[in-house]
């Protein structure tokens, strides 16, 4: 029996463990009574942003972006299409880089919308430019090994 996914609530933060057979069954987190899964990003500041990538045991892709740029905006239902195919085997999650400059700069992004992959807690792929939601999962899958 495979060991239980730690998995971090996007409404709450909170870190629930969820048996691996039961990913897919849409579990609810207790506490907050709220879809541990939403098939929709979770937007994040740079405070809950640490606590995402490091404490899910699932990978977790982040969308870096800005308001102000049009690839961003066009990418955006893409993006929102993409966690439907994913989820709940990729967290999805959306870093507005005016917002979360310090994150910005911490991973060098230079150019937006920028995809970074994380897996343990740490980068593992990135890819710039905007892409369709086929692609986001292609791109994400062919990383992930799944």
């Amino acid at each position: 029996m495979a060991e239980p996914k730690h998995i971090v609530c996007p409404h709450c933060d909170a870190v629930n463990r969820v048996a691996v057979d039961r990913l897919g069954d849409q579990p609810v987190y207790g506490k907050c009574a709220n879809a541990l899964f939403g098939a929709k990003p979770t937007d994040v500041s740079s405070a809950r942003f640490d606590k995402h990538v490091s404490r899910n045991d699932i990978p977790v892709l982040v969308d870096f972006w800005a308001a102000w740029c049009g690839p961003c905006r066009m990418m955006a239902p893409a993006y929102q299409q993409a966690a439907g195919r994913l989820e709940p085997n990729v967290r999805l999650l959306k870093v507005d880089t005016e917002a979360s400059q310090d994150l910005a700069a911490r991973y060098g992004i230079r150019s937006i919308p920028t995809l970074a992959l994380f897996q343990g807690g740490r980068e593992v792929a990135r890819q710039a430019g905007a892409m369709d939601a086929g692609s986001i999962a292609g791109w994400v899958q062919s990383k992930i090994g799944a």
